[in-house]
């Protein structure tokens, strides 16, 4: 059973430690490590440097996961992509993480997803021949990163009896079957950087939210609370940058790229029932496809482009309506009934922090050929940078990240444990099973569904659901509340729950939010 089950056990987050720990980290102290950012790769850096016994801060001007890894296609990918552009040694770490994720580190929030590719007329059979040796060579990647055929089944061809079973809204006209595969699938991106900050937490590592950063240094940084309007100085022999699209905000000479990635949200209605996933091949593209993602609350997602985004960096980027247009475009090529306009509920963007590696000549590639590589860059002064790379290989991101602070520091500290750490409330699948607790908590909370299951049961207000149609309860927002660190409506609704993706339901949602705030 994973150590960290137990919310008391140092994991919990609130607003009352955020305000003790913030007043401990700012003045004469000195940790060992300083991290900026709080996504993904900010989080797994805080806890790879706890996990080694070091001293952390970790800060974020806005809430965990706030940035990117809030806007995810909310996979686990084996790096079957980056096979095709012969980038074999990305595609390889991929594999290696998504392995260390289902079966070791977070069970709970990452399980197997199968994905449909329907053979239509408009794949030819040269591109399923492509396709169908491209999932192969992703099984072989499965084998070489040792992850278990249980854990990930074969891919194999489908009957177009078959593939209509798994994916119902597919057009039948024309349709020579199709292909199945398999890939990690994703319970919440944000949930996943909540579980690392809360297990950082649970090794000593301060977690402060809503701390920006006025002026960052080898030696710390000058930084403001948002929520008092104090300033102070938190003092570190290391510093970690890990914020992402805004790394070059904070540390001169870092060239980000970044490229917006849009999804669609779609009620599960629009295309009825979709036991599977689909993948849908970008018209007169090779290695490109739109993906059919149903989340199992209602919704479904549809994802998800690839386009440079010039100048400023927002924080919270916009959907335009040629990427909504795009996405409906494929998705139209394939389904008997189109989806229009009308049926999109939602949208959502987020932008890929790639590394800028084009040069001062030339043409830059599109960004949907830039490599998805991440580097671990030392300014003059001393401050490490890490950026590039995606959500599935944070933790070997955070890995290379600690493990230069430490090198450059000589810091008094071993190896990275993270491959084999569990997260709060991961345990094995056989563990998980057990559980008693609703499966959809067990699902997002592993062995803490008990305790949020509990709280329901002790009082029938909190059982009830915040909206009709969405399956969270007042329960998992009081939860979230006490133990997970959100501290505004917008934490509740955005990122702790995945409410607030559909602006009718977060409006409908917002006064249960503010009662369970106060």
């Amino acid at each position: 059973m994973n150590p960290f089950g137990d919310p008391t056990a140092g994991a919990s987050l609130s607003a009352a430690r955020r305000t003790r720990e913030l007043a401990a980290s700012v003045g004469p102290e000195t940790v060992d490590v300083l991290v900026v950012g709080l996504g993904a790769t900010g989080a797994g850096a805080a806890l790879d440097a706890a996990a080694r016994g070091l001293s952390v801060v970790a800060v974020d001007a806005h809430d965990l996961a706030f940035g990117t890894s809030r806007w995810s296609s909310k996979l686990i990918h084996g790096g079957l992509r980056y096979l095709a552009s012969a980038q074999f040694d990305v595609a390889r770490e991929s594999a290696v993480e998504r392995g260390v994720l289902m079966e070791r580190t977070a069970p709970h929030l990452v399980r197997a997803q199968p994905f449909v590719l329907p053979l239509t007329p408009m794949v030819s059979r040269g591109q399923s021949a492509l396709a169908r040796a491209g999932f192969r060579a992703g099984d072989a990647l499965r084998l070489t990163a040792r992850t278990a055929r249980a854990t990930l089944p074969a891919p194999r061809r489908l009957s177009a009896v078959e593939t209509r079973h798994l994916a119902p809204a597919v057009r039948a006209d024309g349709l020579r079957g199709g292909l199945l595969s398999w890939d990690g699938r994703l319970t919440d991106d944000a949930r996943l950087v909540t579980a690392l900050a809360r297990t950082a937490a649970a090794h000593g590592a301060r977690i402060l939210t809503r701390v920006r950063v006025r002026e960052l240094t080898a030696s710390g940084a000058r930084v403001r609370d948002e929520l008092t309007g104090e300033e102070g100085t938190v003092r570190a022999r290391a510093v970690i940058n890990a914020s992402g699209v805004w790394a070059g905000d904070l540390v001169d000479g870092i060239r980000v790229r970044p490229s917006r990635g849009t999804h669609l949200v779609l009620r599960a209605e629009s295309l009825g029932p979709l036991p599977a996933g689909l993948h849908i091949p970008v018209p007169g593209e090779t290695n490109r496809f739109v993906l059919v993602l149903p989340q199992g609350d209602g919704r479904v997602y549809v994802g998800l482009t690839d386009e440079p985004v010039a100048g400023g960096v927002p924080d919270v980027p916009e959907v335009p309506e040629t990427d909504v247009g795009f996405l409906l475009d494929v998705l139209g090529s394939v389904l008997d009934v189109p989806v229009r306009r009308a049926d999109v509920v939602g949208a959502f963007a987020g932008l890929r922090p790639l590394l800028d590696t084009s040069g001062t000549s030339g043409t830059a590639p599109r960004t949907a050929d830039v490599s998805r590589r991440h580097a671990v860059l030392t300014s003059p002064d001393g401050v490490v940078t890490v950026v590039g790379g995606k959500l599935t290989t944070y933790r070997r991101m955070a890995e290379d990240a600690v493990d230069a602070v430490v090198a450059a520091r000589r810091l008094p500290a071993g190896r990275s444990p993270t491959a084999g750490l569990p997260l709060v409330g991961a345990a094995a699948p056989g563990v998980l099973a057990g559980v008693r607790a609703p499966r959809r908590l067990v699902l997002r909370y592993g062995t803490e569904a008990p305790a949020v299951h509990a709280l329901a049961a002790r009082d029938p207000g909190l059982a009830a659901r915040v909206l009709p149609d969405h399956p969270v309860t007042g329960a998992e927002l009081l939860w979230a509340v006490r133990h997970e660190g959100a501290l505004d409506e917008s934490d509740l609704l955005d990122r702790r729950t995945r409410i607030g993706l559909v602006p009718e339901d977060r409006a409908a949602a917002l006064t249960a939010a503010r009662d369970f705030l106060g």
